[in-house]
C-alpha cells in the first residue's frame, strides 16, 4: 500500500485544478521566486490567526503544534494531488509547501508571539536554510509523493526556530 492510499487518500479525489490551484496558493506560484511569495504569505497568516494561539505553557506549544500540524498534514495530501496533476516532481510552482511549513519556524517556546523584527528574521532564516538545505534536509525531497515536497521545508523551518529562540536570548526585542 502507497503512501497516500494509507494517509491522504482523500487527496485523489481532488479535482486537479482545485489541488493545483490550492498548491499554487491561487496564482503566486506563477510569480518570480515562488517560494518567497509563498513564505511571505505563510508569515502574513502566522500574524493573523497563529500568534494568539500558543503561549510558553504546555498546552499553548501543543495546541500551536497540533494546528501546524494538521496545516503540515492537508498540505502533503493537497501537493501530492497537485504533483500528479502536473506530473512534474516538485515543481517550483507549488508553494504551499513554504505557506504551511513556515509556521514550524514560529513555534512559541519563549513567549506567545514574535515582534515584526522576529517575523522578519525567522522569514529570512527559513528562505535560508529552505534554500541552502543544510544537514541532509535535501535528502527529505525524496520521499514519496506530497511527503517530499513539505518535509524538507518542514525541516528547514525546524532549523530555522531553533536559531531564532537561540537568537532571542541575545536579542529579546524579537519576542
Amino acid at each position: 500500500m502507497t503512501l497516500r492510499k494509507k494517509f491522504y487518500p482523500w487527496a485523489a479525489a481532488l479535482p486537479k485544478k482545485l489541488a493545483v490551484d490550492i498548491a499554487t496558493l491561487f496564482g503566486l506560484g506563477e510569480l518570480k521566486a515562488p517560494g518567497t511569495w509563498g513564505s511571505a504569505a505563510g508569515v502574513l497568516f502566522y500574524a493573523l490567526i497563529f500568534s494568539g494561539v500558543g503561549s510558553n505553557t504546555l498546552w499553548g506549544v501543543a495546541q500551536y503544534l497540533l494546528l501546524a500540524s494538521f496545516g503540515a498534514y492537508l498540505a502533503v495530501g493537497i501537493c501530492d494531488a497537485a504533483e500528479r496533476a502536473l506530473g512534474m516532481r516538485d515543481p517550483h510552482k507549488i508553494n504551499l509547501d513554504e505557506f504551511v511549513a513556515i509556521n514550524f519556524c514560529f513555534i512559541p517556546v519563549c513567549s506567545s508571539g514574535y515582534s515584526v523584527y522576529g517575523l522578519f528574521l525567522g522569514f529570512a532564516l527559513f528562505r535560508f536554510f529552505d534554500i541552502s538545505k543544510p544537514l541532509g534536509i535535501n535528502s527529505l525531497q525524496s520521499l514519496e509523493g506530497g511527503l517530499g515536497c513539505v518535509a524538507d521545508d518542514i525541516a528547514a523551518a525546524v532549523l530555522s526556530c531553533a536559531c531564532l529562540n537561540f537568537l532571542a536570548v541575545f536579542l529579546p526585542s524579537i519576542y
